[in-house]
């Protein structure tokens, strides 16, 4: 591929890419205007020799034609060039542009995708933070409760005294009736809470 290239010459163990070079190659109207110049140039070196006022005056009035008709050419050249180079700048410019308007257009695409996600993010954040602290004080009634039904329970057992012999069945009563009362207080934690 790249022997297709004469801009971009293969390396010896290299690959790389250069640049298309800018400058442009010389044009037929370069070279016809050096070639006018040096044709009246050796008109007026031909002429010096013969010494004669005739022929260095016409050799002088045909180089400063040739000068003029140089000049011309040149102009010419100078002004496609110029030209040519616009249109290059102006082509460069609209590319530029386009890429610029497809860049904008990714970049606002990207920029509301991720708001997007960010705000899912925050969301899905709050949400989690919501349920943790519901459930850190649902834990924290849980171990109220918990405590709460262990002082009732001890109170309950700091109450019960028995002398009697019949003190298994006493018991019994006594734990049927603390579990009666820790349902029923229970129950009532449930539907404060719901």
């Amino acid at each position: 591929m790249a022997a297709s290239r004469p801009h971009a010459p293969a390396t010896a163990g290299r690959t790389t890419r250069r640049a298309p070079r800018r400058r442009r190659q010389r044009s037929v109207r370069v070279t016809f205007s050096v070639a006018l110049l040096v044709v009246a140039t050796g008109l007026v070196l031909a002429s010096l020799p013969t010494g004669s006022a005739l022929w260095t005056g016409l050799a002088s009035v045909a180089a400063l034609v040739l000068a003029w008709a140089s000049l011309r050419v040149m102009w010419t050249e100078v002004l496609q060039s110029r030209q040519e180079n616009a249109r290059d700048r102006a082509a460069a410019a609209y590319a530029y542009q386009q890429l610029f308007a497809t860049r904008a257009a990714e970049h606002a695409e990207f920029t509301s995708t991720m708001t997007e996600r960010l705000a899912r993010a925050h969301l899905s954040q709050r949400e989690l933070e919501g349920r943790v602290a519901r459930q850190q004080q649902r834990v924290d009634e849980l171990e109220q409760a918990a405590l709460a039904r262990q002082a009732q329970e001890a109170e309950a057992l700091s109450t019960w005294e028995s002398d009697s012999r019949d003190s298994v069945v006493e018991l019994a009563a006594w734990d049927e009736k603390v579990r009666d009362t820790m349902r029923a207080a229970a129950g009532r934690s449930r539907r404060q809470q719901a």
